[in-house]
């Protein structure tokens, strides 16, 4: 164990996960009006009217890491180890940032780099899913990624993140949600977080954030349905 010094580190870190396409942005920034402190992070893209709320330290870092174990976010390596060059710009970070109170990232590399992170620090975690084909349908509007391939990554994230909360449960949101259900479900996990409420007029979310919202009741093969009726019974 390798933990960061207390002195140099935020007093509550925090990690959103979930696969890419699936609303781990529009968390975030529900999130950070809850007062979650994400430093330096993008507030606009084209692919997301709102911007994907990511701070590119952070995503530089995984990116260097997954590289490193022959692996990239569209190839995720069946295993991770950070070396103390990684561990090191992970401290730096930390230590950036240590003044304040929550402070959190949002990649969703996250997923498959995770252990790093939990050898120096302890986290609060929160996860968000989409609809397989939802997000397939998305990742193949962004220059024609190959749908069985987005399928497959779907899996991969998570199963990771079901995996993550086996180990220790944390709260899960589905992107699916209707949007009372899912501005509800977040207000939930924003008080369970012990974070502070957000009025009725200054939520993040907006309808207009869910793009290829009409698939998520598609039918989609069997293995995936088992992976999100899994992740259904976490948010239920």
């Amino acid at each position: 164990m390798t933990e960061a010094s207390p002195e140099n580190v935020p007093p509550r870190v925090f990690a959103v996960l979930g696969m890419h396409r699936s609303g781990t942005s529009c968390l975030t920034g529900s999130l950070q009006r809850a007062g979650l402190q994400l430093g330096r992070h993008h507030t606009w893209n084209r692919h997301n009217p709102k911007g994907n709320r990511e701070n590119q330290d952070v995503i530089d870092l995984h990116e260097a890491v997954l590289a490193d174990n022959g692996g990239a976010w569209d190839d995720p390596p069946d295993s991770v180890r950070w070396s103390d060059a990684h561990l090191d710009q992970a401290r730096a970070l930390l230590a950036e940032h240590a003044k304040g109170a929550n402070w959190g990232f949002k990649d969703p590399r996250a997923l498959l780099v995770l252990d790093g992170w939990k050898q120096l620090v302890p986290l609060h975690l929160v996860g968000i899913f989409r609809h397989p084909v939802s997000v397939v349908e998305s990742l193949a509007g962004r220059g024609g990624f190959p749908r069985d391939r987005a399928l497959d990554l779907w899996l991969a994230y998570n199963r990771r993140l079901l995996a993550e909360h086996d180990r220790a449960p944390f709260p899960v949101v589905s992107f699916d949600a209707d949007s009372d259900e899912f501005t509800t479900a977040v207000n939930e996990v924003i008080l369970e977080l012990g974070l502070r409420p957000v009025a009725d007029n200054d939520q993040f979310f907006a309808e207009e954030l869910r793009s290829n919202d009409k698939y998520r009741r598609a039918d989609v093969p069997a293995e995936a349905a088992d992976v999100y009726a899994a992740l259904r019974e976490l948010a239920s």
